[in-house]
């Protein structure tokens, strides 16, 4: 997983080795802990020609834009493994590269239904049957990788196989691989927008890498307020990976430019915010249809009518 800083603004890093589990448990931590414009947190298996795949260690990296307090993080890491492991953290300066290209070099595809995520270096294994999603690593902030994003993607892909959405939004866009995911697949425009002049950059990148650029041309907007995205009733397809906060304030604009049939998909959720989230949407008349549960994050479905059938992990 890597999600988090713009590229190549890490002046400060922090290391640990540890396994799987540890990994993905710190760079989840910070992710819902820090801001993400000021740090970003790459998991991922350390390349080795001795060890077997299972003796192989991973490697948590967490970067940041400003030197950390290095006591606070240490406590904070040992939330998730513990006192004696987070002892073992090395702090340090970025090196002069894209450490972003550097993170991703140890990153797998990610699939998602017939959706597979990846890098330049994994070109060859995209399938004839496959929605290939390459991400450019000098430019990306944002993967596959994270439960949040392949929760949506698995959305995407069900709700494809039953219809053929009419118009879709991805409101707060990232890096584009959700709406990059819909443009691909549709071959119709996709709205989107971001508050991050970054990310819509990335995005904008990404449609082109990906041949997609006429069908997804993203904006720099907070939520739907902009011209090309707010219109009222229009969407049928809402796709919000964001975080519990802002998802909760957007749910009156989301349910104004929905249309009557529409569905809602929504992450960037821990457990315990789904409560929350879920309150603030029942009030603009969406209920709960389906939810999955990703590597500790929750990602939503909602419609106007109708209870969840199933809760799927």
């Amino acid at each position: 997983m890597l999600e988090g800083l713009p590229p190549n603004n890490a002046a400060f890093v922090m290391r640990l080795r540890c396994d799987e589990d540890r990994a993905r448990a710190v760079a989840d931590l910070v992710v819902e802990t820090f801001d993400p414009a000021e740090t970003a947190a790459a998991a991922f298996e350390e390349k080795s020609s001795t060890a077997s795949w299972a003796a192989t260690p991973w490697m948590v990296e967490i970067y940041f834009g400003r030197a950390p307090d290095e006591e606070n993080v240490r406590a904070l890491v040992a939330v998730a493994v513990g006192e004696a492991l987070a002892q073992e953290i090395e702090f340090g300066r970025v090196e002069q590269k894209d450490w972003v290209a550097a993170a991703l070099e140890g990153l797998s595809a990610v699939r998602a239904g017939r959706f597979l995520v990846h890098g330049a270096h994994d070109r060859d294994r995209v399938k004839a049957n496959d929605i290939g999603l390459e991400i450019e690593a000098a430019l990306a902030f944002g993967t596959g990788h994270h439960g949040t994003t392949r929760g949506c993607l698995s959305f995407i892909d069900d709700i494809l196989k039953r219809r053929r959405p009419r118009a879709a939004i991805d409101v707060g866009c990232g890096t584009g691989v959700l709406s990059l995911a819909l443009a691909r697949a549709l071959r119709e425009k996709v709205a989107g927008g971001d508050i991050d002049a970054a990310a819509v950059a990335a995005t904008r990148a990404n449609a082109v890498l990906n041949g997609a650029a006429p069908w997804l041309r993203p904006v720099i907007a907070k939520g739907v307020d902009h011209p090309a995205l707010d219109r009222p009733g229009a969407y049928d397809l809402i796709l919000a990976n964001i975080l519990a906060r802002p998802l909760r304030r957007l749910a009156p604009s989301l349910a104004r430019i929905a249309a009557p049939e529409a569905e809602i998909v929504l992450s960037g959720l821990l457990a315990r915010d789904v409560p929350g989230v879920l309150t603030a949407y029942r009030a603009q008349g969406f209920s709960l249809w389906r939810r999955r549960d990703i590597e500790g994050w929750a990602t939503l479905l909602l419609r106007r009518t109708g209870a969840a059938p199933a809760k799927l992990r």
